[in-house]
């Protein structure tokens, strides 16, 4: 069953769950600290961290147990064996986080400084 359509990226989140609602919460605010020049958009349902005109630096999504951070696959590639490594499932493009593990922080900061850093030396979308 699809998600409701959200409104704003604000709507998407006071319309969270008390389950969900942690583990978003928490990746909004590292994916807000970890770049300031980033905006927030709302894109297929749910929050886009976006830089320049249009390049999407990574999503959340959020699902029944678990949420995800999601960049693009060619970045992500370069990322997926740490993120293994950590004992988390990587799919195509996207760390999935379940609800009912702590969030692997450092390894979240990790990947989203990455991206940031690819941005900034490459502008790659």
């Amino acid at each position: 069953m699809p998600l409701p359509k959200r409104s704003s990226v604000d709507d998407f989140f006071a319309q969270l769950n008390d389950v969900q609602r942690p583990h978003l919460e928490a990746l909004r605010k590292l994916s807000l600290k970890a770049d300031p020049e980033a905006r927030e958009e709302l894109k297929w349902n749910m929050p886009v961290y976006v830089r320049g005109e249009k390049t999407n630096l990574w999503m959340l999504q959020g699902f029944k147990n678990h949420c995800s951070l999601r960049f693009s696959p060619p970045f992500f590639a370069t990322q997926r064996a740490a993120v293994e490594a950590a004992g988390y499932e990587a799919g195509e493009g996207f760390i999935k986080l379940p609800y009912d593990r702590k969030l692997p922080i450092e390894l979240l900061k990790a990947l989203i400084r990455a991206r940031v850093d690819e941005y900034e030396t490459t502008g790659a979308d």
